[in-house]
């Protein structure tokens, strides 16, 4: 039997397209290796959002180079958005590669290797979705839900949009059918994927009777659909948009029972400024008003973010602003990182106002501590309270205690004797700006067959 490893850099986007890709190799017959050595096809699923993305992945190369050095009939393949984002010179830096692909070609990586084909091959169109082909899950109790490709928006240092090209929604009906066979094979968690999840469906329309108008499944009817499917207990979505983020959405935290308390809404920067060279289609007064109907409708729902420092352009008075909404909405968690320019962006090609690197760094630390400060006081509304915990396994710092996440997506260490995939009743006993820690409550267990 032929084996494989595959290497996953990037979002969770990728790690879907990684179970997929999986899933579709299995399909061949292929095993998984568990050391590239051992592997006769080696694979890279890339990213290439930031700098340290693209530097972390071309370290790697280095060994499957030296691999296929010594083994020649070894296949290398590389795929994903750096691959796209280098389509065109990919093997002519790299000519010990065999393959290449976009996120929108997986399947052609199956083509590839049950064809006759000695030269090397790209493949970088956009078409299909990853989501369609088999999946091997990390864990049987989760699973991701591609609901949609590409994006629309034209954020001025994103490279997305080149990589994974326009917005294509997945029909309903489809992820509905979907979401049916995870339930039936114990899958208890469902996150949808998109690149602006809250603005699916916008770009699909049903057939409608004579004299009325085609309609729309919004994000929030789809949410419907998907909450009504028995054994789900529990749906997320990465990622929105704030520009989208509607009123329909926010209601369904509260109004449907496996849609979860927690909300990840990007902010980037709190200047009105920057996020208009950024081109964000927002300002800072209209994503404070999202967030003040979120706490309207859902008061204890978590609250996480995306913030980028040292933006070309960005002034001391800019950084302060970002603190000030960081301080005033008091963020549950935050993703924060360092401007990079990536290839192909128009924000790579500003050249005035560029933030020196050690400020970037200074500021970062404030931000940070910023940060780390108020999720602690945040993570503190738990403590003396019993969450629920959907349990993954042992936890990574202490193998006699439990890890999960609870419905606001917090992690939670803990002891009990429950086991992965079932929900545990936790008391939380303590809490830090990244986890919450506490013992299981044994009267109260879901076990592995779900009850609405």
């Amino acid at each position: 039997m032929k084996r494989y490893h595959l290497t996953t850099f990037g979002c969770q986007m990728n790690e879907h397209d990684s179970e997929r890709m999986k899933g579709m190799l299995e399909s061949l017959g292929y095993a998984e290796a568990s050391e590239r050595a051992q592997a006769d096809v080696i694979l890279f699923n890339t990213c290439s959002i930031r700098e340290t993305a693209d530097s972390r992945f071309l370290s790697h190369l280095g060994e499957a180079k030296r691999l296929k050095r010594e083994q020649p009939q070894r296949i290398v393949g590389v795929g994903g958005c750096w691959a796209q984002s280098v389509k065109e010179e990919v093997f002519e830096r790299f000519p010990f590669v065999d393959v290449a692909f976009g996120p929108g070609q997986v399947p052609k990586l199956a083509e590839f290797l049950t064809s006759d084909s000695v030269t090397a091959q790209g493949y970088f169109e956009f078409e299909g979705f990853t989501g369609r082909l088999p999946a091997r899950r990390a864990r049987p109790f989760q699973g991701w839900l591609q609901i949609s490709v590409g994006c629309n928006c034209s954020c001025s240092y994103c490279i997305v949009p080149s990589t994974r090209g326009r917005e294509v929604s997945r029909p309903p009906a489809e992820l509905v059918a979907e979401v049916a066979a995870m339930a039936a094979e114990g899958v208890r968690e469902v996150t949808l994927l998109g690149q602006n999840v809250n603005s699916y469906g916008r770009d699909l329309t049903t057939k409608a009777s004579a004299g009325q108008r085609p309609e729309r499944t919004s994000f929030a009817e789809l949410l419907g659909r998907l909450d009504a499917i028995e054994g789900i207990e529990r749906i997320r979505y990465t990622s929105p948009h704030p520009k989208d983020m509607r009123e329909d959405v926010i209601r369904a935290h509260a109004e449907l029972p496996s849609v979860c308390e927690h909300i990840h809404l990007p902010l980037q920067s709190g200047s009105s400024r920057m996020l208009k060279a950024m081109r964000r289609t927002y300002d800072r007064g209209r994503y404070l008003d999202r967030v003040a109907l979120i706490r309207e409708h859902v008061p204890d729902a978590s609250l996480t973010t995306d913030i980028i420092v040292g933006f070309p352009g960005e002034t001391e008075e800019d950084f302060d602003e970002t603190l000030e909404v960081v301080e005033e909405v008091g963020y549950d968690a935050a993703f924060t990182f360092i401007f990079s320019p990536r290839r192909g962006t128009s924000a790579a090609d500003i050249t005035d106002g560029v933030v020196p690197h050690p400020v970037k760094v200074e500021r970062m630390e404030r931000l940070l501590e910023l940060v780390q400060r108020k999720a602690r006081e945040r993570a503190e509304r738990f403590v003396g309270r019993t969450v629920e915990v959907l349990v993954e396994g042992a936890s990574r710092t202490d193998p006699d205690r439990l890890r999960g996440r609870t419905r606001h997506n917090k992690v939670v260490n803990f002891t009990g004797l429950a086991a992965p995939g079932e929900l545990a009743h936790v008391e939380v006993l303590a809490a830090t700006s990244q986890t919450l820690s506490g013992e299981e409550r044994l009267l109260a267990r879901s076990g592995s067959l779900p009850a609405r």
